[in-house]
């Protein structure tokens, strides 16, 4: 998914510390542009914290109804420095990219694009989709491998139950699980459904932090030691630091809850994140702006280009979005007292 923001901020992304064992992190609102824009919950990057772990960008989205807003409708855009995670709730998404990839996104199947040196893709909800849900989801790659080559991966894991909840781990492994799927930092993703009131003690590796993006119902989450509890609602994100051996989850007693866990160990290094882009620093990061929309004007192309090769059936590109006058500055990440 593209950021459509048309003044995206520039983020420097240090990792810090929390004052609390575990912090509730909300979101905001992000329309996808357009009149009838499908809007988008945001809970990373944000001031008081931009990673977790790697995970360095986190939209969460619906249930949409396709027929009021359109659905999504991103065509033709780049990425440089991360992979891209789609997981669907419910509906379709198209994707296609400039490996030649071509992939229809589905419900409890993973999507993996990496894109390296760089890469551009679209994504289309289907014609069949009549509710939109999921989460869009960026993880940042380290400096020895963000320069690799483009690629995509699809892997659909199998629904496990542990004590009655129902898990999907899609990256890493958990509660007995493990993903095949090759990452280039040590993250670990997956689903878990609990029924209402239904509580589960999750172990987690101590030398990771952690998200818990709440989908729906409400969550109620502790950490052993920590004298308090916090609650998250649909769309917050709740954060648990390093050094806690197991992660406690209980439902409300009303209704379901249905979660994305997302964890890491701490990513250790600085990046610059503007618009799709992530890079080391500002110089960087305008000189990938000026590639893609030299690249987007001259297709075909003349010669190799950063961006790969455009599908023929892309009918436009979306331009980037014009840089300040000023040169742009790292947004201070919020330290906590």
């Amino acid at each position: 998914m593209s950021n459509l923001e048309r003044r995206p901020d520039e983020v420097t992304s240090p990792a810090i510390a929390p004052a609390t064992p575990v912090e509730v992190l909300p979101y905001r609102e992000v329309p996808l542009g357009g009149p009838r824009a499908m809007t988008v919950r945001r809970t990373l990057p944000q001031r008081e914290r931009s990673l977790i772990g790697a995970w360095c960008f986190v939209d969460h989205y619906g249930p949409d109804d396709v027929s009021d807003s359109g659905g999504m409708q991103v065509p033709g855009h780049p990425h440089t420095g991360l992979q891209t995670v789609s997981w669907l709730f419910s509906g379709e998404i198209e994707h296609r990219d400039t490996t030649g990839a071509q992939a229809i996104v589905r419900p409890g199947e993973l999507n993996l694009m990496t894109a390296g040196s760089g890469i551009a893709h679209s994504e289309f909800s289907t014609p069949a989709t009549s509710v939109l849900h999921g989460a869009q989801l960026w993880v940042a790659l380290p400096s020895a491998e963000r320069g690799a080559g483009p690629g995509f991966e699809h892997y659909a894991p199998p629904v496990t139950e542990v004590d009655g909840a129902r898990v999907l781990v899609f990256l890493g492994a958990l509660l007995g699980q493990r993903s095949p799927v090759a990452m280039h930092s040590r993250i670990v993703g997956a689903e878990i459904s609990l029924r209402p009131g239904q509580s589960l003690a999750v172990p987690i590796d101590p030398t990771f932090e952690h998200g818990l993006l709440v989908d729906s119902g409400t969550l109620t989450v502790a950490v052993a030691g920590a004298g308090h509890t916090v609650e998250a609602k649909r769309g917050e994100l709740a954060y648990v630091p390093t050094g806690q051996p197991e992660v406690a989850l209980e439902a409300g007693r009303d209704e379901p809850v249905r979660l994305l866990l997302l964890g890491g160990e701490p990513f250790g290094e600085q990046i610059v994140m503007w618009w799709n882009f992530i890079g080391r620093d500002h110089d960087e990061v305008v000189a990938f702006r000026d590639q893609w929309q030299r690249e987007r004007q001259e297709q075909p192309p003349i010669g190799p280009g950063r961006f790969g090769t455009f599908p023929t059936e892309w009918a436009h590109t979306l331009p980037a979005p014009e840089l300040p006058n000023l040169r742009l500055r790292a947004r201070p990440t919020k330290r906590d007292r």
